[in-house]
């Protein structure tokens, strides 16, 4: 048992050339690695339509949800739930990453999720393409949680929401590459030709691995510390312990809106509203610069304003656009969806900082995997009030109502947590 006298002594600020701008090569790599995985995950929401279409029927003018969009929301939304549910292996594999290192976990995630998602492409049926998808999706889950982890800590204060902003923002660009060729090139390209270009970024993978630097924080953390478990234990008591769960609290209840909002709106806006899928393909490059503006200006609020206040009105407002997407028309969905974009991309630097600097080196991973299955079971559950609700109204116009209010109420908890802004990781948590 380790004595007071022999403890080690706290970690410094690391040396200037420890700390890096936000457009060091490691942190631009992690970006790639979330362009990837947003690429494989986001395909899921983007050809939902088309997995419904092959995998259920559609009977024009009928009546309900099933006959719109080809499967009934509870079977939708099980489905999803499902896959959604398969994240919670990320809380262990994040946890290996505070033992192993982040490069060696991010690396090997990374690829198996890749190669697991592509092999969706030659599903024979919605339950065996669930099954698939969901066995590649902790993994991917993984490379998120990560990639923002490297960011983290591969920078100094100053660049920190710039990184995680470039971090969001690349899974946003894989998210939109997705829907993007999807939309390009045509009817004939359905979900299966989507899913075998998972390959690509597989077969890119070595050349990352050449970039990607273990980061001199988690370094410098295991030569003072000494050896960290390989399965820790999120805090649970003390002041750790109350950030971590007002940190939950928050998650979950976003995520129980951003979950189906997100994931039902290719098929809302095709199969529901009857909009084409070069209309969605649009929408999704026209959003492209609101996404960015969003994260500038996200980055700039975080680092000006504070991570605390601007993610507790961000929250607030991103709800509020996505109860005005599914409001039931055409341009409703397109300027909610264009308002959620922007919100969404805003809040994500400051929370994202925010969630790195509450935690220290040695327990960050676990906690980022602890917080990503904390999102999944939001998700999950949102997915599934969302689709008995869809059912049980015969739209979704009540459900989003459902599943944003937790969004919007919850908000204020953000107050109660410590402001980090102007502090390094160091300071904002010791080990």
């Amino acid at each position: 048992m380790t004595t007071q006298a022999h403890r080690p002594p706290p970690l410094a600020v690391p040396p200037a050339d420890e700390l890096h701008s936000w457009h060091h090569p490691s942190v631009l790599a992690a970006a790639a690695l979330s362009v990837a995985s947003g690429f494989a995950q986001f395909g899921v929401t983007t050809t939902l339509p088309d997995v419904a279409s092959e995998f259920g029927e559609l009977v024009g003018g009928g009546e309900g949800l099933a006959a719109q969009a080809g499967l009934s929301g509870i079977t939708l939304g099980l489905g999803l739930g499902v896959i959604r549910l398969a994240s919670l292996g990320t809380l262990p594999l994040s946890a290996l990453a505070d033992g192993y290192g982040r490069r060696r976990v991010i690396l090997g995630v990374t690829a198996l999720g890749l190669a697991l998602t592509a092999s969706a492409a030659l599903s024979p049926g919605y339950w065996w393409f669930v099954l698939v998808i969901a066995l590649g999706r902790p993994l991917l889950s993984t490379t998120n949680a990560l990639s923002a982890v490297v960011a983290t800590e591969e920078t100094r204060t100053k660049d920190r929401a710039w990184a995680i902003g470039l971090v969001t923002a690349g899974y946003g660009i894989g998210a939109g590459l997705s829907a993007l060729v999807r939309g390009a090139v045509g009817e004939s390209f359905g979900f299966r030709e989507l899913f075998a270009l998972c390959l690509i970024p597989l077969v890119a993978l070595p050349l990352l691995a050449r970039v990607l630097k273990e980061p001199a924080r988690f370094n410098r953390m295991h030569r003072v510390v000494g050896e960290v478990p390989l399965l820790r234990r999120v805090p649970r008591s003390g002041e750790l312990g109350r950030r971590f769960r007002l940190m939950a609290v928050l998650i979950f209840c976003i995520a129980f809106l951003t979950g189906p909002a997100n994931t039902f709106l290719f098929l809302y806006g095709e199969n529901v509203l009857q909009m084409p899928r070069s209309s969605t393909a649009i929408a999704v490059i026209a959003v492209a610069p609101l996404g960015l503006v969003g994260l500038l200006v996200g980055r700039l609020l975080a680092d000006r304003v504070g991570r605390v206040p601007t993610s507790a009105v961000l929250q607030a407002l991103t709800a509020v656009a996505a109860i005005i997407t599914y409001s039931g028309t055409q341009t409703a969905v397109l300027l909610g969806y264009f308002a959620t974009i922007a919100f969404g991309s805003a809040w994500g630097p400051a929370t994202g900082a925010m969630s790195g600097e509450l935690f220290p080196t040695s327990i960050r991973s676990t906690v980022a995997g602890a917080l990503t299955a904390v999102n999944v079971l939001g998700a999950v559950a949102g997915l599934v009030v969302f689709g008995v609700l869809g059912d049980a109204f015969g739209s979704f116009g009540w459900a989003i109502w459902a599943v944003a209010l937790p969004a919007m109420l919850s908000a204020p908890l953000y107050l109660r947590l410590p402001e980090t802004r102007h502090l390094e990781l160091e300071q904002s948590a010791p080990e």
